[in-house]
């Protein structure tokens, strides 16, 4: 009862999606068509290339130790790097 409980009180914290927006709140910046790319190190072709195959209107590329603002966007693609410039993951925001 305890674990009914809790999962429905955790459910009402997802934020719900807007009347009408047919895109899913999660991908409106395109992560999943460049899920692809993980692993892949960046260069100025591959910024090029990820922003056009993602169709986001922002793109921003977050390093270890970046410092980002806290502002969400839901057309905004975040470009997760790892210390070597190469991509570990995509998420909108």
């Amino acid at each position: 009862m305890k674990v009914l409980a809790l999962s429905l009180a955790l459910a009402a914290c997802v934020p719900a999606q807007p009347p009408g927006d047919t895109a899913s709140a999660e991908d409106a910046c395109g992560a999943t068509r460049v899920a692809g790319f993980v692993g892949r190190t960046r260069s100025d072709a591959l910024v090029e290339e990820v922003a056009r195959v993602s169709g986001a209107r922002r793109v921003r590329w977050i390093g270890p130790g970046d410092v980002v603002t806290m502002d969400y966007s839901a057309e905004r693609l975040n470009v997760r790097l790892d210390g070597q410039d190469r991509i570990t993951g995509f998420n909108c925001g």
